[in-house]
């Protein structure tokens, strides 16, 4: 029997494997990568007694493959919170726990299941993925004082910049490694001073942001605020988490960033987090577009679709 962990390479991913890893040490294949490569289950081929452990990525955008993966005869868990499709998929051997609540993350959901075993992991995937309100929540429960709860929170931010990028080569760690170093602490502040990879993340994340902070934005009204970054790989990798930056700075705007690839823009949206709900609404109406009710993007947006997107984006976050 074969295990396979598979991930996605942001802080929520991230810390949901580690809480299970703490909580049932396993040696696994590891399947990740970054943040917008989520279409990972193509990439196994397991026996029929194998077991997959699936984590913070949309069943909808790999259910051709999930169904190839179970008629082999493999098992699955399947834990996520974002969009999962109007049809499930049912099958003996797939577990799915799947919610999609506004206010919650594959991180929490974990800590659910583990009945708070590593609640200060799960922290940390809550604060990396926009969950703050729900991080600090989690955080209640372990009486922790303001300067660790600080600590946390860059942490999580940090983890999850790490993920943005066009392909692992732009981040500063392949998000393989940064578990293997993580998987050795099970309390995160001893991972922040004992490996001397979150002060590299740090450093990375200061100077990426002060270069996306700089830039102004193209559209900036009562209802949304949308900021286009030039093609640079600091602009890759900043474009989520200048999105995060600026939800929680805007609170009553709705946030589009967009970033120069090929072919188009990346585009990440967030709802306002006065209001969080419409994101994957509006990303689902374009070509590879998905996501989650208070965050969710666009794979690639075609440049002839630049205008309607924009409307549409308006129209979204405008009381009607």
């Amino acid at each position: 029997m074969a295990f396979y962990d598979i991930f996605n390479g942001d802080a929520d991913g991230l810390c949901a494997l580690q809480q299970l890893r703490l909580f049932e040490p396993r040696p696994a294949t590891l399947v990740t990568g970054v943040k917008r490569d989520v279409e990972l289950i193509r990439r196994v081929s397991p026996d029929s007694v194998d077991r997959l452990t699936v984590l913070d990525i949309s069943l909808d955008a790999n259910r051709a493959e999930l169904q190839r993966v179970l008629a082999s005869g493999a098992s699955c868990i399947w834990i996520d919170h974002h969009h999962a499709g109007t049809t499930p998929v049912t099958h003996a051997a797939l577990q799915a726990i799947i919610d999609t609540s506004p206010d919650t993350c594959t991180s929490l959901i974990v800590n659910r299941l583990l009945k708070g075993r590593h609640a200060a992991w799960a922290v940390v995937g809550a604060f990396g993925d926009n969950q703050a309100t729900s991080a600090r929540h989690a955080a209640a429960a372990l009486h922790l004082d303001d300067d660790s709860i600080t600590k946390l929170r860059r942490l999580g931010q940090r983890l999850n910049y790490n993920a943005y990028g066009d392909s692992v080569d732009e981040l500063h760690f392949h998000p393989v490694e940064l578990f293997r170093r993580m998987s050795a602490h099970a309390d995160p502040i001893r991972f922040m001073t004992e490996d001397d990879a979150f002060r590299r993340l740090d450093l990375g994340y200061v100077g990426d942001m002060e270069a996306a902070l700089a830039i102004a934005p193209m559209r900036s009204g009562k209802e949304v605020c949308v900021v286009q970054l030039p093609d640079t790989a600091w602009a890759r990798r900043a474009s989520g988490e200048l999105a995060n930056h600026l939800v929680r700075t805007r609170n009553n705007q709705a946030i589009s960033v967009l970033t120069p690839i090929e072919g188009g823009y990346r585009v990440s949206v967030r709802a306002p987090a006065s209001s969080p709900t419409g994101a994957d609404r509006l990303c689902l109406k374009f070509d590879t577009g998905g996501g989650r009710p208070a965050a969710a993007g666009i794979n690639l947006l075609q440049e002839s679709e630049m205008d309607r997107f924009l409307e549409a984006f308006q129209t979204a976050f405008t009381p009607s």
